[in-house]
């Protein structure tokens, strides 16, 4: 998991840094399904993951999670770009995501996109062997809620291994103090989503895009850690 992290987290770099105006979703999806196979002989975890279509679930604006690459869907100045892919290698799997600001955004969408990946953050400080899981969502969601952004409640981070989805469910928010206890050695996907407007979400017609309700622009950020006695180590960078 470690050595498919650690590619994950460059194909991340990569493919963020080929976004830009004019750039399809779909030219963006094949470059990461080339990095992926082509030069690192890897498995991409999404590809037909439950029938899934693509490499990389690719979402703009109000899109959450889950949009579908389409060469139909051209990057343009402003928009909020998600990229959320895995990779496999070894019969082990990893998953994570990140928020690309497509050339200059409005500052309230920056905000966004920079309180999204705090909020990650702010969960590592408290996650531990023992951590409960209602104190790390209760982190993530204290941070979101006090810079004004609401978190998707539907939608959670889980557990990872043989499998990209394990349990247990991760949620972003929480009570601290409660919910099930993490252990040392335990692997999983943490992974805030906040709206800028409310919370409430809804999933399109093509059985996979989900957006938010109220057309407010989303944004969304993983990783895949390990849990270790004092702390975590973080696979996807």
């Amino acid at each position: 998991m470690r050595i498919a992290g650690k590619v994950l987290g460059e194909v991340l770099n990569l493919v963020s840094a080929a976004a830009k105006p004019g750039v399809t979703t779909k030219e963006l999806d094949e470059y990461a399904y080339e990095l992926i196979v082509k030069e690192h002989k890897m498995v991409p975890s999404f590809l037909h993951y439950d029938g899934f279509p693509a490499t990389f679930c690719i979402s703009l604006d109000d899109e959450v999670v889950h949009g579908i690459p389409s060469k139909k869907r051209i990057l343009r100045e402003g928009m909020l770009l998600k990229l959320d892919g895995g990779v496999g290698y070894g019969g082990y799997q990893t998953d994570a995501a990140r928020t690309v600001a497509i050339g200059e955004v409005s500052a309230e969408k920056r905000r966004l996109m920079d309180v999204t990946k705090e909020c990650f953050f702010e969960g590592m400080k408290v996650l531990k062997n023992g951590t409960r899981l209602g104190t790390l969502g209760a982190a993530i969601q204290a941070h979101a809620e006090k810079n004004g952004f609401s978190v998707v409640r539907e939608l959670t981070g889980h557990g990872i291994g043989t499998d990209v989805h394990e349990d247990p469910d991760v949620p972003n928010y929480g009570k601290e103090g409660h919910g099930l206890r993490v252990c040392t050695n335990m692997v999983i996907a943490v992974e805030p989503m906040l709206n800028l407007g409310r919370r409430e979400i809804w999933q399109k017609n093509d059985g996979w895009t989900i957006v938010t309700r109220d057309g407010s622009p989303s944004a969304h950020y993983e990783n895949t850690v390990v849990i270790t006695d004092d702390g975590v180590e973080i696979l996807t960078l």
